[in-house]
């Protein structure tokens, strides 16, 4: 009964479409027997008609050739699509290897301490927080060090050179007085 009102109400969409929103009286299948001659009219042109004809053969053919997969039933051989699978076989069987893998280890994945992740987010978040700033200060001790170690590579250089000079004033002053050095 549904199905007879909703063909009842396109019907009626149809016959205000082509007779306008003004009422006319228009007897009981008038529309109806109108649509029926309509498809008389049509079957007997296409009846006479060869091209017409064979335009209506041609409606299947067209249909199939506006799938998309057709062209790749025309295209690609079912052996070369054969190949095509047997090259990525490695692949596909460690694709399936780690598919079987995930399977099971499923319940771990499921546990209830996985499950509870999000609610150590915020935690997680506060000691990567705190790393971050522990990093930074370990950066400016690093690079304080290396100062420092510049420093103490330089003063110990000046002194070394210190040092050499002091070396041979000594050793000119001994000579100017013909001191020996003492022997080891």
């Amino acid at each position: 009964m549904a199905e007879l009102k909703k063909l009842q109400n396109r019907l009626e969409k149809l016959e205000t479409r082509l007779y306008g929103e003004r009422p006319r009286p228009r007897p009981a299948g008038q529309f109806a027997d109108g649509v029926v001659k309509v498809q008389a009219s049509l079957g007997n042109i296409s009846s006479k008609r060869e091209r017409i004809k064979t335009l209506y053969r041609k409606i299947d053919d067209l249909i199939k050739y506006l799938d998309p997969q057709y062209i790749d039933r025309i295209a690609i051989p079912d052996a070369m699509k054969i190949e095509f699978i047997l090259a990525e076989e490695q692949f596909i069987h460690s694709q399936v290897r780690l598919l079987e893998t995930v399977k099971k280890q499923q319940p771990c994945l499921e546990s209830e301490s996985i499950k509870a992740v999000p609610n150590y987010s915020s935690k997680v978040q506060a000691l990567t927080q705190v790393q971050i700033e522990e990093q930074d200060q370990c950066n400016a001790i690093t690079e304080e060090v290396t100062k420092m170690l510049d420093e103490y590579n330089k003063m110990i250089l000046l002194l070394s050179k210190q040092f050499v000079q002091w070396e041979e004033m000594l050793t000119k002053l001994e000579a100017a007085k013909q001191i020996k050095p003492l022997a080891d």
